[in-house]
Parts: C-alpha cells; structure tokens; sequence
C-alpha cells in the first residue's frame, strides 16, 4: 500500500477531499520524523512503537575478498516493534 493508496481509501470512507487526508497523513509523517530526528520514542498504542537507536561501529568484509577488511562506522537506525493487536492479527497468536 502506498500514501496515494491511503489517501485514496480514506477519503473513499470517509467523503473528506483527497487533498484534505493529504494533507493530514503527510503532516503526522512529517510529525513522527521531526519525533525521532529529536531522539524520542513515537507510541501508537495497539500498533507499535517507533525508536533510534545507535548500531555499533562493527568490522565488514567483501565476501569475494575476504582478506579486504571494511570498518563499517556507527549509525542511527529507527525500530519499530509491533504492538500486542498488530502482531496478533499477523501472526494469528
């Protein structure tokens, strides 16, 4: 599914104009970006949570040369951990 996708079913469900749940679901993104770019853990209850964390500085190699070592730096990755109904109704527990 994708943004257009989104909007498209929302607005259907709804009768709100298109540029209207446009506009709203681009700024909740842009909201939850501005969230974790500031380091803080953005909560959907029921569905998950969204955190940075800090990937350790690790050692690669190029499997076609493994003698060549690559130190790979640290970096910020954001998580996401489902919440309890989301992974019930993947999962089917």
């Amino acid at each position: 599914m994708t943004k257009r996708d989104l909007v498209m079913r929302i607005a259907d469900e709804t009768g709100l104009i298109q540029q209207d749940v446009y506009a709203v679901i681009q700024k909740s993104l842009d909201y939850i970006v501005e969230s974790l770019d500031k380091g803080e853990t953005v909560e959907f209850r029921n569905f998950g949570v969204f955190e940075v964390r800090e990937r350790k500085q690790r050692i690669g190699r190029n499997p076609n040369k493994p003698a060549n070592v690559v130190t790979i730096p640290a970096r910020k990755v954001v998580k996401f951990k489902p919440g309890k109904v989301m992974r019930e109704k993947i999962t089917g527990c």
